[in-house]
């Protein structure tokens, strides 16, 4: 069976608030439902992202699979001009510390977004909404964006920030 884009995002949110939680809640959360959220944790478990018995993140191998694994199974390239969410290096996590010349921010298409940019996919329909309810999971959301589309300079931050940002929420 092979790993999803929408298993990205329930690995991230198990990472930052551990297992704790029904599929159901887990599910509400991310915008999905209670069999999808089962469905990725099985998949997960089946890639060794996370261990099966305990639900918990296997930390470094997620971090090595979001390094070097989803630019290739998720690749994402900006498109056209769009309202939208955010992301990558234009997202807060990133934002003012890089020197943009003339670049259109990459966001999210997303209705309620304040921000015009060129459209990059979302790992999954629902991240934007997500991102909302939980700036943690946002700002590692935009972190691998930042991994599938940006250049090395904002790559290597982005490693770096992930690194941190799993490591800090270890005990979770």
């Amino acid at each position: 069976m092979f790993t999803k884009a929408q298993d990205v995002i329930v690995a991230l949110k198990l990472a930052l608030e551990g297992s704790r939680r029904s599929y159901a809640e887990l599910g509400r959360e991310l915008g999905m439902s209670a069999s999808e959220a089962h469905a990725a944790v099985r998949r997960l478990g089946e890639a060794h992202l996370l261990d099966p018995e305990t639900r918990e993140v296997r930390r470094e191998l997620l971090r090595n699979f979001l390094i070097h694994g989803v630019p290739y199974a998720f690749p994402a390239h900006p498109k056209e001009v769009t309202r939208g969410m955010p992301t990558a290096w234009a997202a807060p996590v990133m934002s003012g510390k890089f020197t943009v010349a003339e670049q259109v921010p990459p966001v999210w298409p997303d209705p309620d977004g304040h921000v015009q940019g060129a459209a990059v996919r979302p790992l999954y329909s629902s991240a934007p909404g997500a991102a909302r309810r939980d700036p943690e999971l946002y700002a590692l959301l935009a972190l691998v964006d930042a991994l599938r589309i940006g250049r090395a300079r904002e790559r290597a931050l982005a490693e770096k920030e992930i690194t941190q940002r799993l490591n800090a929420h270890a005990s979770a």
